[in-house]
């Protein structure tokens, strides 16, 4: 079966490199590069990917071209043969611009892209049911049910969890089912912007505030009003920006940068974070007054390990998406396959399993997804025991069992440790632990930051700031 060549609405580029997957938006028109280096507009951050490997011309028709690169650039190409789908690997030449389909699989040496339609993105409508979270554990169920009653009270509500473990949605669902719901939900990862950006983000700014602001701009705190405001990643905000966080929480105005006058603003705050906010605080680098204002009420997802029979449903609903936005159907998911899904530990939980089923789909090329086609770490399939995990009751029964490491499956088996007997100081411990796993990261990953970040299941800036805390010098990156 061959990918539907419709290239009308708005298309994405999905790179599948380091363990994970990127999406970038393509233009009406004109082309994009793509390499290792920082000058692409496209950079693949992958020792395979030459510094300035190929070029997409958007067309129409889309084509791409190699620039030279040392590991090539493949197309794999589907080809029916007595209704059996048959996959033929092209390498392109230097400086050919050849024609590429929707859905149609590229490797740029190890890596693999994909251009596919893109997912709708923005504000969430009132009462649109197409994103309603898959809810099946037990314990899920009866943390869905708290989270309704939570969503109409106008309490501030801080959701904790591992990385990838569905705090977003939980946030989306929150906001559906309160009193706000007809007001806009906006999201903002505290991670992802420096701090000046962040600022200007959150508060807005007056016209001249700085060299760039050439008009003023109203925050995010001032387009959310009516509504929900979701702050991801809110353990990594800076000491600076929890103060004016504070203070915005306590008194219901926000001062734009640059601004002589504050304004009124009505929102609620729902956070996120994978963090343990009470170590933070009595390590001092989180704000308790900010801490106790985030936390009306606290509620814990528990990690995809401990819900494996939301794994198919998952599978299902996710093959569909990609099958859609790559002009397919929706293939079959083989019985061998969710069998080996659920026999992975899945240290990036219902985020991880999204990227695993995205590539899987594309490499599938036909109407069944198979074993092959997941790409698993062997590493990390070991069937674990379900532990029960009971949703939240109380703020300070969520913070004691809130994760404070990336995921280790030692600490999981139910098996004592050697690095954690009774008599020693478990958080030192456990540090001693994450130092070691971020020490074997980066020599798994060559020393490449970004790679072991996302190994380990943590934002990069995280990994940086955990490199310094334990004084473990910053690779330098290699020439060429």
């Amino acid at each position: 079966m061959h990918p539907r060549d419709d290239t009308q609405g708005p298309l994405e580029i999905a790179v599948f490199a380091a363990g994970g997957v990127t999406r970038h938006p393509v233009p009406a028109q004109g082309s994009l590069s793509l390499g290792r280096s920082e000058e692409n507009d496209i950079r693949i951050d992958d020792s395979s990917v030459s510094r300035r490997h190929a070029i997409i011309h958007v067309g129409p028709p889309l084509r791409i071209e190699d620039l030279g690169s040392a590991n090539g650039t493949r197309i794999r190409r589907e080809l029916d043969a007595q209704e059996t789908a048959k996959l033929l690997d092209t390498r392109i030449q230097r400086g050919t611009a050849v024609e590429i389909k929707v859905g149609e699989p590229v490797n740029l040496g190890s890596t693999l892209l994909v251009v596919r339609r893109r997912e709708p993105t923005g504000t969430i409508a009132a009462g649109d049911g197409k994103w309603e979270p898959i809810v099946r554990d037990d314990a899920m169920v009866k943390l869905y049910a708290l989270a309704e009653r939570v969503a109409g009270a106008p309490l501030s509500v801080l959701l904790l969890g591992e990385t990838g473990s569905g705090k977003e949605v939980l946030a989306e669902h929150i906001h559906r089912r309160s009193p706000r719901a007809n007001g806009p939900f906006l999201r903002l990862n505290c991670a992802a912007l420096s701090e000046s950006l962040l600022e200007s983000e959150l508060f807005g700014h007056e016209k001249g505030a700085f060299t760039s602001a050439v008009r003023s701009k109203p925050g995010l705190l001032e387009t959310a009003e009516k509504g929900t405001v979701f702050l991801d990643e809110v353990g990594e905000l800076p000491a600076s920006i929890q103060v004016k966080l504070l203070r915005v929480l306590e008194d219901r105005q926000v001062m734009r940068v640059g601004g002589l006058h504050p304004r009124p603003i009505d929102v609620r705050f729902v956070s996120a974070t994978n963090r343990d906010l009470a170590a933070e605080v009595k390590k001092g680098t989180f704000r308790e007054d900010l801490f106790f204002r985030l936390n009306g009420i606290a509620l814990l997802i528990p990690p995809l390990r401990a819900r494996l029979g939301e794994i198919e449903p998952l599978v299902s609903t996710f093959a569909a998406r990609a099958a859609a936005a790559l002009g397919r159907r929706a293939p079959t998911i083989a019985a061998e396959t969710v069998a080996a899904l659920k026999d992975h530990r899945w240290p990036g939980n219902v985020r991880e399993l999204r990227n695993v089923i995205d590539r899987a789909v594309v490499l599938s090329g036909g109407d069944t997804v198979m074993p092959e086609h997941l790409l698993l770490d062997s590493g990390a399939t070991v069937t674990p025991p379900p532990a029960p995990v009971a949703p939240a009751a109380s703020a300070a029964a969520v913070i004691a069992s809130a994760p404070t490491v990336p995921y280790d499956p030692s600490l999981d088996a139910g098996t004592p440790h050697p690095d954690l007997d009774a008599g020693g100081d478990l958080r030192a411990q456990l540090g001693d632990l994450e130092k070691r796993r971020i020490l074997d990261a980066l020599e798994k990953c060559a020393g490449n930051q970004t790679q072991a970040a996302a190994l380990l299941g943590m934002p990069r800036r995280t990994f940086v700031a955990r490199l310094t805390a334990y004084g473990i010098p910053r690779p330098r990156k290699r020439p060429g």
